[in-house]
């Protein structure tokens, strides 16, 4: 087979009359909140927002958005992480010969997927924060553990006296999305020809060998689009626990501009924080469908 070339990226006039567009009315814009709205733009008073001096500590530290934006963060990775295992293993329950992994499966999707978000966030974090976390007994067995672990904790998770509510948040995310991840496996699995599955068995494969030696890498090439659009939509669906007060990146613009009115600077910041969150993601899974291609030329 030929190697893939890249096109190169040309720069037209339609390009261009496109961006002066663009530019004309995010300054027009500008002005017309400066003017109609009696708005006084005060972007010098943002970054102190990002990182403030502790004078306690004599060194630079994170202050309320960048706080936000790690526990979004660490709420989408694990969340994906967790979500895809859940979606995977439902998604193989709804292609089981078993009637009853077949009902569990597709009672679990259905009931999720049409289902309000909203609702479901309120359900099940106040279920899990209020059942499953106290019987975990997770809050008294970190609170334990030397500082080091406490603050890899809060690395890797949240600090102790949040992890319970950053957890049952984190769960209900993934018990959200994975209803999504659920179908798109499904549908990747099937769309393979059946006669890959006649092949492999012919061979003498197990049904298990057959999924992951010969069906499982053909289908993750074809899933991989629409999951990395789930991935992306996780990361914005995770500002949806800032009503249960998870101080990720949603909730602690809402506090900043409680406290200080700055309006659109805050919401202009923290939309252009969640798009570099998303774009770097979609970066990431475009350079990987091209490796992909690349592995399979």
């Amino acid at each position: 087979m030929t190697p893939l070339r890249k096109k190169k990226a040309r720069v037209t006039i339609f390009d261009l009359v496109t961006l002066l567009l663009i530019l004309t009315g995010v300054i027009y814009l500008s002005h017309r909140i400066r003017v109609g709205l009696h708005y006084k733009w005060n972007w010098q008073a943002m970054p102190q927002y990002f990182f403030r001096y502790d004078q306690q500590k004599g060194e630079w530290v994170t202050n309320l958005i960048m706080e936000g934006l790690f526990t979004t963060i660490r709420l989408s990775v694990w969340g994906t992480i967790l979500a895809t295992v859940l979606g995977t293993i439902v998604g193989l329950c709804r292609l089981s010969r078993g009637l009853f992994y077949r009902l569990v499966g597709r009672t679990y999707v259905e009931l999720i997927r049409n289902m309000p978000p909203l609702v479901l966030i309120f359900i099940f974090y106040y279920f899990v924060s209020s059942q499953i976390m106290p019987l975990l007994a997770i809050d008294d067995f970190i609170f334990r553990q030397p500082e080091s672990v406490q603050r890899v904790c809060a690395i890797l998770l949240a600090p102790p006296s949040f992890l319970s509510a950053f957890l049952s948040a984190l769960f209900t995310l993934a018990v959200f999305e994975g209803a999504y991840i659920a179908e798109i496996i499904r549908a990747g699995i099937q769309s393979i020809d059946k006669g890959q599955w006649e092949a492999s068995h012919a061979l003498g494969l197990s049904k298990w060998q057959q999924m992951r030696y010969v069906i499982l890498p053909q289908a993750v090439q074809r899933i991989l689009p629409p999951l990395a659009g789930q991935f992306i939509s996780l990361i914005k669906d995770s500002s949806i626990v800032s009503v249960i007060s998870i101080q990720e990146l949603t909730f602690q613009g809402m506090e900043l501009m409680a406290a200080t009115y700055l309006t659109f600077e805050i919401w202009i910041t923290i939309a252009v924080l969640y798009l570099v969150m998303t774009l770097t993601c979609s970066l990431a899974v475009q350079r990987l469908e091209v490796r992909l291609a690349r592995g399979r030329s």
